[in-house]
């Protein structure tokens, strides 16, 4: 059954507006007629949207998921980092983690839990799913879907803190700009280096669990969250659907066809039970 699956696979992501800390890279040169101010409406500027967040987001809905079956997720940070808050690092091992890498005594050898078999990072070992950038555009015939490109349109916003003191008339003490997305809808592209059952059935229920809890601060995507700014509607995009299917998804025009309603049963009623419970038996058996 596995290997009906891609190593390719496509998550569904739909927002209103996104700010993420790490900023948004921007093809300003790309601006057509000659205009490249950030602020205009009236602006064709893309860019890119760094995997750094996304995989964090991604990353902390599957943990949850592994909570939820009574296992402990590898944690993301090394003992020895310096943590900008005092004992956090032990406050997690105290709410589901286990310390990086000590569910393997060999990472080259030993694939560890199922988290670190997934993101690596220690020991020089890779992940087993690579997570890329997505890359946006405001022309909606220039988006590749099938690259993992999403719709979407940049802003440089401006924040001004004002003065509490009546005198003196709310006048602006600083000034912040951010980077934002608006009106983000595309997908975001997955490779799994490796396809295991456990792993598709985790993805799937991590991006459930993010999609439920899309308004929890903790489960938001990217670094203005208090502001409203990574709320995101969310799903795994039937893994057995092929390229001129993925396009049809996002084809506005256009619902889906018999063959696909054929999948979308075959996905609910077979493939996924059977991944989710290939999760269940892998977290069971511990780290």
């Amino acid at each position: 059954m596995i290997e009906d699956i891609e190593k390719d696979v496509f998550v569904r992501i739909q927002t209103d507006l996104l700010v993420v800390g790490d900023s948004i890279m921007t093809d300003r040169h790309h601006a057509s007629n000659g205009n490249y101010e950030d602020d205009d409406p009236q602006n064709q500027i893309g860019g890119i949207i760094p995997a750094f967040p996304l995989s964090g987001w991604l990353r902390h809905g599957m943990e949850e998921v592994v909570h939820e079956y009574d296992g402990t997720a590898c944690h993301p940070g090394e003992a020895n980092a310096n943590f900008m808050k005092e004992d956090t690092y032990e406050r997690d091992l105290n709410d589901g983690y286990h310390e990086k890498g000590a569910c393997t005594d060999d990472p080259k050898e030993d694939d560890g839990c199922v988290v670190f078999d997934l993101f690596g990072g220690f020991g020089g070992v890779p992940g087993k799913v690579m997570r890329r950038p997505i890359k946006f555009n405001p022309v909606r015939s220039s988006v590749d879907y099938t690259r993992g490109q999403a719709e979407g349109h940049y802003r440089r916003l401006n924040r001004n803190v004002v003065s509490r003191n009546e005198e003196d008339n709310r006048e602006p003490l600083r000034n912040a700009e951010v980077d934002a997305v608006a009106n983000l809808d595309g997908c975001w592209h997955l490779s799994f280096r490796e396809v295991k059952p456990e792993f598709v059935g985790l993805l799937a229920e991590g991006i459930d669990f993010l999609d439920a809890h899309k308004t929890d601060f903790m489960h938001q995507l990217g670094g203005a969250r208090n502001f409203g700014a990574g709320i995101v509607d969310c799903h795994l995009i039937n893994p057995l659907y092929n390229e001129r299917e993925l396009k049809r998804v996002f084809d506005r025009g256009k619902g889906n066809t018999n063959k696909m309603d054929e999948k979308d049963d075959q996905w609910t009623e077979e493939y996924r039970p059977a991944f989710v419970e290939a999760l269940g038996e892998r977290v069971e058996e511990g780290p």
